[in-house]
Parts: structure tokens; sequence; C-alpha cells
């Protein structure tokens, strides 16, 4: 069994507009011998864009912990050891602490990420495996 981790506007679609998912990601998802994670990043993130008006969405953010959950996928804390070690990810595309974050995750557990941003090519050489 693979693992992963879904970035964040892939979680958001993969609720509201699963249209919007790349084939791959779709076959991963709906494919129940994947384990399909969302981080605690994640929630963050949607939660903070919410507080400031950045992010609209059909619900209050912590309803998506039950969304989540219904949908099948695992919710994941950042350990403390993936947060010391973040430092290890290399500067390179991505300046969004969330994204990098996600990314460094990903490479952490050697997981695949689902993601449509095509900025995070360029973290194939630190490990990073995406889908779409």
């Amino acid at each position: 069994m693979r693992g992963y981790l879904l970035d964040t506007h892939s979680f958001l679609w993969s609720i509201w507009e699963p249209e919007k998912l790349g084939s791959q990601a779709v076959a991963v998802i709906e494919n129940a011998d994947n384990e399909v994670f969302v981080s605690c990043i994640s929630f963050w993130e949607v939660s903070l864009k919410y507080a400031l008006g950045k992010l609209s969405l059909g619900c209050n953010p912590d309803t998506l912990l039950k969304l989540a959950d219904d949908m099948g996928f695992t919710t994941i804390p950042l350990t403390p050891k993936e947060a010391a070690l973040f430092y290890q990810l290399p500067k390179l595309a991505h300046k969004d602490p969330f994204d990098r974050m996600l990314i460094w995750q990903a490479v952490a557990n050697d997981w695949v990420l689902i993601s449509k941003d095509s900025q995070f090519d360029a973290y194939g050489s630190s490990g990073l495996k995406t889908i779409w």
C-alpha cells in the first residue's frame, strides 16, 4: 500500500469540485487500497484563509474534519521530528510556508503528493513524488 498526501486544493476539490481533479488523483482517491492523508497543515491553512476572508467555504472550517473522515481520508498531525527537520528542504520554487510544509511531510514520509501545482516539480531532486 502506498501513502498519498492531499495538497490543500486537492482536498477541497475532492469534497466540492471533484471534476477539477486530475485523472490520476481521482483513481488514487477512489482506490480503497490506497491510504490518503490530509495534514493538519491543510486544516490550518484553510482556517487561516477563512478567518482572513480569503477563502469561502460551504461550511465552517471545523466541519472539514468530519468531511475528511466521511471520505475515508486519514488526518495526520505535524510531528515534532518533521517540524525540526524542515530546514533540510531546499529553498527552491515555493515560498508559501503551507505548501513547503506539505512538500516536506510528503518527502519525510515517502508519500506521493496529490497536487496540480507545477512548482512542486522542482522538488523532485529532493525526493518529492507528485501525481495529478
